[in-house]
């Protein structure tokens, strides 16, 4: 079994219906919040199994950490959860550009 393409196929499913849920269920911030985060994890869910195709594991791992934690966060204070939780999504951000900079090393050695 693999597990980052199980995180990262699971993820994909999520972003989905966050952001079907963000268009036609929300209003307001709630549905700015469902679409951004539904539209970072699916980008980053797919670049996990990128990042997969190209062997490079680490990299796929942060992108469905950080997807969880940006995206996650933002779900969350979609669905009434303390504003509070705001100051947590950076470090999804984070954790998602560190991805980037990662594959981009990993391509860079060849």
């Amino acid at each position: 079994m693999n597990w980052l393409v199980i995180l990262a196929a699971l993820s994909g499913a999520l972003a989905v219906g966050a952001g079907a849920f963000g268009a036609h269920g929300a209003s307001g911030q709630a549905r700015e919040w469902l679409q951004t985060g539904g539209q970072y994890q699916l980008i980053h869910a797919v670049a996990a199994l990128v990042a997969l195709r190209l062997e490079a594991r680490g990299p796929a791992w942060l992108f469905v950490a950080g997807g969880a934690i940006f995206a996650g966060t933002l779900y969350l204070m979609a669905l009434g959860a303390p504003r509070w939780l705001g100051a947590i999504t950076p470090i999804g951000g984070t954790l998602l550009i560190a991805g980037w900079l990662w594959l981009a090393w990993i391509g860079a050695r060849g």
